[in-house]
């Protein structure tokens, strides 16, 4: 498998290390960095400088970790020669440019694949879907990680649905709206988000209950590396390691 890497900062260089270290086994296809400074490590032959040329480079996946327009602009093109893993899965709060990308990847039998990130429980929470009626996800985290500064206690910053904290902070929510699409959607899942300058990691939460009565309650702490749990480069690695080529649509791996 041919991988091509968008972004270099912390997740996609931890993730081009671990590629190359598998002495062949997975291959790089290319990395592309908005800084082409930062790819002094990368062979000048793997670095892609323009998106548009990423077929050119013979991809089998497309890995995005740097910022949700990479999707809204190349997602659709992507997926008409390799299979796409975005993890700014806030993109694909947007109803119709999901549409969009699983027409795509249903046209070229490629597909999309949604990475289960941060999210404990992720295959649970798919198995069940249609048995969900109500699911809620908070993340708690400290101000510091939100880019806020310190207040003298917690804050309760958003109380609502995945989608509406998905477009507010577009850049710290993705494993929010991977619950949403693994149970019942961006407009039912309930989103909380709390900075606690008391907190040194993160903490994240999820609360589902069945229409049967069932109940499954996740509780995650880790501690931050930016924006991101620590733990979020060798989540990212094992989703590209599970990854395969599958029939086209979305694929929760």
């Amino acid at each position: 498998m041919r991988v091509g890497l968008i972004g270099f900062g912390f997740i996609g260089a931890d993730l081009y290390r671990r590629i190359a270290a598998t002495g062949g086994a997975i291959e790089l296809a290319f990395v592309h960095n908005r800084t082409a400074a930062r790819l002094a490590e990368v062979p000048p032959g793997l670095i892609l400088d323009d998106l548009a040329e990423a077929r050119r480079f013979a991809p089998d996946l497309i890995v995005e970790v740097a910022d949700p327009g990479v999707t809204r602009h190349y997602g659709e093109d992507f997926l008409g020669f390799a299979d796409y893993m975005p993890l700014s899965l806030t993109a694909l709060a947007d109803e119709a440019l999901r549409a969009r990308l699983e027409c795509a990847a249903a046209g070229s039998g490629r597909s999309l694949l949604v990475a289960h990130g941060a999210l404990v429980g992720m295959d649970s929470l798919v198995e069940w879907r249609e048995a969900w009626e109500e699911v809620a996800i908070t993340f708690r985290k400290p101000p510091a990680s939100l880019g806020l500064p310190a207040a003298p206690g917690e804050t309760l910053l958003f109380d609502g649905s995945v989608r509406e904290i998905a477009a507010r902070y577009p850049h710290n929510v993705n494993a929010m709206v991977a619950c949403a699409l693994a149970t019942v959607g961006l407009d039912r899942c309930r989103a909380r988000l709390v900075a606690d300058p008391a907190l040194d990691h993160l903490m994240l939460e999820v609360d589902a209950r069945g229409r049967d009565g069932a109940r499954l309650s996740i509780r995650r702490s880790q501690p931050a590396t930016g924006v991101s749990g620590s733990e979020m480069a060798a989540s990212a690695w094992r989703s590209i390691c599970r990854a395969a080529p599958l029939p086209g649509g979305a694929v929760f791996v």
